[in-house]
């Protein structure tokens, strides 16, 4: 885009999706960028793992997304276990490659925070109340009053403000169970099993499974990152902090239905530790429209079974950052950035849903499959590829 053709840009929403969106606006040649962030506190401790394909991640290292002096484990294999007798990890079923790294969360947060140019004005404490659009742009509407945009994108998650003023109406759909979260610190698990450097533990059982693989501590160290999706019948999560229900449900899984070496790894991680994260499936039918586009989870949440969430917000700042190269406009900026990622995100949706079906809903018969099998019940499930992100050429 020709330097200077846009004036002034609100990003809504100043996590990961928002500082990268930024970052390539200014890149871009915009001459004013705000970040509206509600939370006032630093965002470096939301969330805990991301484990990004490292197909995707020389993309984005190559697009400037992602620095590489951010701390990360590697992955090269992931081994399915099932409960077998007293074992500690349990009985391997299957092992298959698994090209990832493991990062935190907070780190590449905070790298993404520090690459945002100074002179971008970042406005923690910042809530957008209301949008209004109109030929000559957008104003956005705060606490302190409105404030005229030539333009607004929309990085402000699931629950999107945007979203909702460029499809009124579409709201995301549950998806029926949630999943909890945490992290312990490595030192604890000592003596407690020989889990391997550089495996990713899908640990499968009846209604549901636990992904655990390490991450950078930050100081050193590593934590053992875990996330466990089953379903709670008749007790949906209305919160981050665990209830009565989901507490008994996870006491459950954790006692009868995972290794030991499993268990206790969800229980040394220690209640005040574990949060859930409720589950959502939505797709805008368009990214962009008029003067407001739509990136990250604002766009599509999809499950995060597909390994691709942040991959994915990523990749729309990188596609949205091209487009904007080889446009004479915003409009048409926007108009080929909507036509690249819409349809991804619908199929990560999609594939979303596919997975989360055959590994929480529909679950196999797990103690009865061999790697063989397993191997041709993962290529069915997984589809067309997708898993782990879908490459930025296609």
């Amino acid at each position: 885009m020709r330097s200077g053709i846009l004036e002034s840009v609100a990003v809504v929403g100043g996590s990961i999706a928002g500082c990268a969106a930024a970052l390539v606006l200014r890149r871009a040649g915009v001459r004013r960028v705000v970040v509206h962030e509600r939370a006032t506190a630093e965002l470096a401790d939301r969330g805990v793992g991301v484990a990004v394909h490292t197909g995707r991640c020389a993309e984005l290292l190559a697009a400037g997304l992602i620095d590489e002096t951010v701390p990360w484990e590697p992955m090269r294999l992931r081994h399915w276990y099932v409960r077998d007798g007293s074992a500690a990890l349990g009985r391997v079923v299957g092992v298959q490659p698994f090209p990832f790294r493991a990062y935190s969360w907070g780190h590449l947060w905070r790298a993404l925070r520090a690459g945002v140019p100074g002179d971008v004005e970042f406005r923690t404490g910042s809530p957008v109340l209301g949008i209004a659009v109109d030929g000559d742009g957008a104003v956005v509407r705060c606490e302190g009053g409105g404030e005229r945009y030539a333009a607004v994108v929309g990085a402000d998650g699931h629950a999107s403000l945007v979203r909702d003023h460029l499809h009124p109406g579409l709201a995301p759909s549950p998806a029926g169970y949630p999943a909890w979260r945490g992290a312990c610190p490595q030192e604890r698990l000592d003596g407690l099993g020989e889990w391997a450097d550089g495996v990713c533990a899908y640990v499968v059982f009846e209604g549901g499974h636990l992904v655990v693989y390490r991450i950078p501590d930050g100081r050193g160290g590593r934590l053992v990152n875990w996330v466990l999706y089953a379903t709670v019948p008749g007790a949906p999560a209305a919160s981050r902090a665990l209830d009565t229900a989901h507490r008994a449900r996870l006491a459950e899984i954790t006692d009868e239905l995972l290794p030991p070496f499993w268990g206790e790894l969800v229980r040394r991680t220690g209640p005040d530790s574990v949060f859930l994260q409720r589950l959502y499936d939505v797709s805008a039918p368009r990214y962009a429209s008029d003067r407001l586009l739509l990136l990250g989870d604002a766009a599509t949440v999809a499950r995060p079974h597909t390994g691709a969430g942040a991959v994915k917000a990523l990749q729309d700042v990188a596609v949205l950052e091209s487009s904007l190269a080889g446009a004479e406009s915003w409009e048409s900026a926007a108009g080929a950035y909507d036509a690249a990622r819409a349809p991804v995100g619908r199929a990560m949706t999609a594939l979303g849903r596919r997975l989360g079906h055959g590994l929480v809903e529909a679950t196999p018969a797990w103690h009865t499959q061999d790697a063989a099998e397993l191997d041709a019940w993962w290529a069915e499930l997984a589809g067309q590829g997708g898993f782990g992100g879908r490459g930025l050429a296609r």
